[in-house]
Formats: structure tokens, sequence, C-alpha cells
């Protein structure tokens, strides 16, 4: 690996691009290195991922609205659609869009937590669609996947987007870009305005994830996909791109991010390079905010600890400086503490994800967050007790580089009226790669079957879990077998019409 320090540089210093971070970016993704067997098998497993969350999303009013959206973009040897017919193509972007939304709807598939945060496995949707329309085989969508995550997981190491308010998909949009070019192995050059346009087409606000968060959080990461594979588009035809995208005195760092003196170091692979970020990110247990995971396995294990939760005084959560202020009480959002909020604002609501799982012992992706769940008497007496509170040891280990002690844990003290304390505490959810128990093959596809059961046909399941599992056997043209069908009569509609 290699650190690349990127800065500002004034108008009247023409920077060679070649010492840009996106031509960096790009060179990388021109590269023809060796594929690594584990980062193909962890490929394998987020494609399952990604498929259990859809499929059990179909259904929710804002998957709903874009797969009607892009139904109505049909193209003949285009792309598919989760839930529709394989025979039915549309085109690639509309693809990316019905498909990314259904694998962010729950916040329920992979991440990366760094200087900034990700959802890697939202390249996923956008890289197939394109892969399906352009006649890609199994070996170059996986090429494609892995330098996408490479791309994305170091810019999340390097650049913090959120210090400044700005939406995390400023990172996708360039890795969707830079998956894309390897996957169509396209020239460095091609790729590097591709990138430009991309970040420069996805800088967003984190309003998104503030205050009463709506369904655009779902959106958010489809829109950035489907905005990259357009900037590929246009590179693709010969068009620049605002340059340079990171380093101008006009651009991304100078006036969005931390100004003219910025200094930012960001690792990337040697050229030629094996590319093995993948192995770094981590998926989800429970629907809910990663931070949220090691704190349910604590409130799972609270529960066979306290015999009377009636009895709970106060519930102190000391943890890292995200877990305090975004999804913490130092968010000082009163929509957290709010039993009528959105789905959206309570998986962004430790203090309710804990109250609900220590209550319950179990947490599960839809019951958890209905609001007959939200509003029940004893659940708001828990929640209003609980404060969270920034420890520095705790922001340490978030930020530790070595992925075996970065930590996205807490410590909690649970005071009862009796004077006693308990204690309970976890570096890592049990899931986690280093966790007490880490998600292998087995545990994705156990999570493909229970978020499909009752809605997938066992022969469509087994069909699918077959070919994806033989992804490197599929040849051009046959990446359509990774869709999954379900009868239409079972796909719900929504009633409003839009413009399309």
């Amino acid at each position: 690996m290699i650190t690349h320090k990127v800065k500002v540089y004034p108008s009247k210093i023409k920077l060679d691009k070649k010492n840009q971070l996106a031509w960096k970016l790009a060179e990388i993704s021109s590269d023809n290195a060796k594929i690594n067997k584990k980062s193909i098998e962890m490929v394998i497993n987020r494609i399952i991922d990604n498929a259990s969350v859809a499929i059990a999303s179909l259904n929710r009013k804002p998957v709903i609205s874009s797969r009607e959206m892009a139904l109505r973009h049909p193209k003949r040897n285009g792309a598919t659609i989760f839930g529709v017919s394989s025979k039915k193509k549309f085109d690639c972007e509309w693809a990316a869009w019905a498909n990314g939304t259904a694998v962010r709807e729950l916040d329920f598939h992979d991440t990366f937590l760094a200087a900034d945060y990700s959802h890697p496995g939202d390249n996923i949707p956008p890289l197939i669609a394109v892969a399906q329309q352009k006649k890609k085989s199994g070996i170059d969508l996986l090429r494609g996947i892995i330098t996408a995550y490479e791309i994305q997981v170091n810019l999340v190491k390097g650049i913090c987007l959120h210090k400044h308010k700005v939406d995390h998909i400023a990172h996708l949009g360039p890795s969707v870009a830079a998956g894309v070019g390897t996957m169509l192995r396209l020239n460095t050059k091609t790729i590097y305005q591709a990138i430009q346009q991309a970040l420069h087409t996805t800088i967003s606000t984190r309003q998104s994830r503030k205050g009463e968060i709506s369904s655009w959080k779902a959106y958010a990461p489809a829109h950035a996909g489907k905005l990259a594979i357009e900037a590929v588009d246009r590179a693709m035809r010969g068009e620049g791109a605002p340059s340079p995208i990171y380093e101008g005195e006009d651009s991304v760092i100078a006036q969005i991010l931390d100004g003219k003196k910025a200094l930012y170091k960001v690792p990337l692979p040697k050229k030629n390079e094996e590319k093995k970020a993948i192995l770094e990110t981590y998926t989800k247990e429970y629907s809910a905010e990663y931070q949220a995971q090691a704190l349910i396995d604590i409130a799972k294990k609270l529960n066979k600890k306290i015999k009377n939760l009636n009895q709970i005084k106060k519930i102190d959560i000391y943890t890292s400086h995200h877990t305090h202020y975004v999804i913490g009480t130092g968010a000082n959002d009163p929509q957290k503490m709010d039993p009528n909020a959105s789905r959206e604002t309570l998986d962004h609501s430790i203090m309710y994800i804990f109250a609900v799982a220590l209550e319950d012992a179990n947490w599960h992706h839809v019951n958890s967050y209905k609001k007959s769940r939200a509003n029940k008497k004893s659940t708001i007496k828990i929640w209003r007790l609980i404060k969270t509170h920034e420890d520095k040891k705790w922001t340490k280990k978030y930020h530790d580089p070595n992925p075996k002690n970065k930590s996205f844990g807490a410590k909690v003290i649970v005071s009862l009226n009796n004077g006693k304390k308990i204690i309970e505490q976890l570096d890592k959810a049990d899931a986690h790669p280093y966790g007490s128990r880490p998600f292998i093959r087995k545990n994705y596809i156990n999570k493909f079957l229970t978020l499909t059961k009752n809605i997938l046909s066992k022969k469509e399941s087994a069909r699918f879990l077959r070919n994806v599992q033989n992804l490197t056997k599929l040849k051009s043209g046959q990446l359509d077998k990774l869709n999954i069908e379900i009868k239409s009569s079972n796909l719900k509609k929504n009633n409003k019409k839009g413009i399309f």
C-alpha cells in the first residue's frame, strides 16, 4: 500500500493530472492486478447479502416507488430489476436506481467505518446492472466490485466528509465509476474523467440522516450509483470533467471539506497489487445502524442479568464520538426519542434500539420498528432512562488503523433502584469478522433464507443461491441469473402517479 498526500493547489499552479488523486484512483482501477481468492468469496457473500435485504424490502413504499419509476424505462437487452421477470429488461441506470433502493431500504447490508462512514455494498447494484446490459462475465463483474470496494474503503479511511455535514455518498460516486471502469476495461484517462464527474455530481448534505429522517436515506446511494453510471457514459464519449476535482482551489476539498490548507492522506494499493479492502468490511446481523450491532448484543446479554426491568433507575452508555453524536443523545435530535418517529429515524436512535433489544432479547427487521412496538409504555419508560456519553478511549479504538483492534462497541452501566450497578461491555458485534462468531458463507445463506421466507419459492431461492455461488463460471450474457423473480401479483404498486 502507498499513502498518497492530497492537498489544495491554487489555479496558477497547473497540477499534473498524474499527481491528482482522481488519476491515482483511475490507475489502480485500470491495472490488471491478480484477483485475490478471499476477495472473490467475499464478493459472493455480499451479493447474497444484498439480495437478502432487497427481496425483504420489495413491498416497502420507497422500493415500490423506485421500481415503478424504473419500469417506465424499458430497454431491449438492458438490465433486470429485483422481483420482476428476468425476461423484461430496463435501462441499466434505472435498474441500478430500483435495485439500489431495495438494497438500502432496510439499512441491513454491509458497512465500513473509519474517518468517514460507508455501506460499500451500495456499489453492487449499479455494477450488476451495467454488467448485465453490457453482457459482461462473472469474472468481469467480480473485478469491478473488488475495485469499487477498494476505492470506497480507502477514501473512507483518508477523507472525512461527515465533519462538514457532507453525506457519505460523495465517496460512493467515485467508487462506482471506478468499478464500472474496471469491469468495462476502460483506460486510465476515461476512468479519471468519470471519477471526477461522479464526485462532482454526488455532493449532498447530511440532512438526509439528521432530524426527521425520510425515505431519501434509501434513495441516496441509488441516486449516486445512477449518476456514476451516467458519468462513465459521458466519459466514454470523450467528455471531460471539472478538474482537479479534489485539489482545485474552488473544488471539493477547498470549498466543501477542510479548506485550502487541508492535507489528507489516502492509502491505495500499488499498481497491479491485489485488492483486498473488501475483506476489511463487515455486514449486519441486525437491521439497524452499524454502531447499534454490538449494543444489541449487549442488550441481549443484559436481559438475562436483570431480573426485573422495572427496577432500572438509569442506563449510561459510554461509547465513541460517532455513536454518541450521530445516533446517541449527543445528536440533540428530539425525533430520536419520539415513539411516532419514522422507521429511518428510529434505526438511527441507539436509545430506542437498546430499549427494545433489552426488553425483547431479540431484534427483528420489521417487528422491532412497528408503531405499536415503539409506543409500548414499558419501552418508552426504559427509552427515557438512556443517555449516551463520548468516551475518548472508545473513540480512539474506533479509529484504530488495525482492523483487528478497531472497535465499534460500548460500555453500558445499568443503575438499579436498589443502588446496584450491572455493567456489560463489548468491543465488536458478535457477527463482526473479529467478533465471537464471525459471519461466514452459511450465515449469509441463512440470512438470505430467513429474510426471503414466504416471499420466494424454494425453487427460485435454490436457483439463485446455486448461480451466485457459481459466479466465477458465469459467462458473457449470463448475469441475468443473479436476478430474483417473484410472482407479479405479489408486487405491490403505488397508486400515486408521477411524471414517468
